[in-house]
């Protein structure tokens, strides 16, 4: 840090009235930088800045920004190369965290604008030319039940397009998505394909009941499924779920009576079983085939 003798000899070069450019020094702030005073400055245009004194000694910073868009200690790229990129000029833009928008010309012809960080950190190198996969032209094709309306930018390195699916709504995949043949509906085919794997009857999935059956569930912590102690009450409550509801079977003082009332319970499963196997007997399992006899 600089010590207070060393800030004044600092100031006495740079003090109010003194010019530097188009900036008019007006006042020291109570701020520091790095040991150095910080400078409130007008500029001819009107504008305001605040820059320190080693700065403003060494007269890289001339103007609040109305001529040169480069900020305070921002790299001046002019005419640097990045990749196939050649920057012209930095423009008034600013991107993210305030980095400069610079203009550039690519080997192929084409200007494009890019951030100063993306540059210097090598994340663009081109206007966009030699981008993978090359930008194909999807509009009114068809790829499963998704037809494409129109192209809807790049994201996470991939092309995007807009399409309609056959049920009626809209949704945005990926082009290479839609090449392979990953993406072929907004998600209701594969909504489908779970409910016909499931196979729900009025809420209640055969597929499930099937796998359940004779085994505990690993949320469970009773040792019987549907059977949970209340810990207000200390009591052992009984419940099943069936066709989307869930019916309250009892409170026990014994987990034992509470088992044999969920016992009882699933009876409702039996009778659920046995009549879907009957209304559909390529569906039955080769154990159900062996139970029945």
């Amino acid at each position: 840090m600089k010590t207070d003798t060393q800030s004044k000899q600092q100031a006495a070069a740079i003090r109010p009235g003194v010019r530097v450019g188009r900036l008019t020094v007006a006042e020291a702030t109570p701020r520091r930088k790095n040991g150095y005073i910080i400078w409130r400055c007008t500029c001819d245009c009107g504008g305001e800045i605040c820059l320190d004194t080693r700065c403003l000694q060494r007269g890289k910073v001339t103007d609040c920004g109305c001529v040169s868009p480069l900020r305070p200690m921002q790299k001046d790229l002019t005419g640097q190369r990045f990749g196939r990129l050649v920057c012209l000029e930095p423009t008034d833009q600013r991107g993210p965290g305030g980095g400069t928008v610079w203009r550039c010309r690519c080997d192929c012809g084409a200007e494009c604008l890019a951030v100063s960080t993306q540059l210097l950190h090598g994340h663009k190198k081109s206007c966009g030319c030699i981008s993978h996969p090359p930008l194909k032209d999807f509009v009114g094709r068809r790829f499963g039940m998704l037809t494409v309306l129109s192209y809807a930018g790049k994201r996470s390195g991939m092309h995007q397009w807009r399409c309609r699916c056959d049920c009626g709504a809209e949704t945005v995949a990926g082009q290479s998505l839609l090449q392979s043949g990953r993406t072929k509906s907004c998600g209701c085919l594969k909504k489908e394909q779970i409910r016909e794997n499931l196979r729900l009857v009025d809420g209640t999935s055969v597929t499930i009941l099937e796998a359940t059956k004779g085994r505990l569930l690993t949320s469970n912590t009773s040792g019987c499924n549907g059977v949970y102690r209340n810990r207000r009450t200390n009591k052992w409550i009984t419940q099943i779920t069936f066709k989307g509801k869930t019916y309250y079977l009892g409170s026990y003082d014994r987990l034992e009576d509470a088992a044999e009332a969920r016992r009882r319970g699933e009876e409702l499963y039996d009778s659920f079983l046995q009549q879907y196997y009957a209304d559909h007997p390529d569906q039955r399992p080769p154990q159900a085939e062996n139970s029945t006899g």
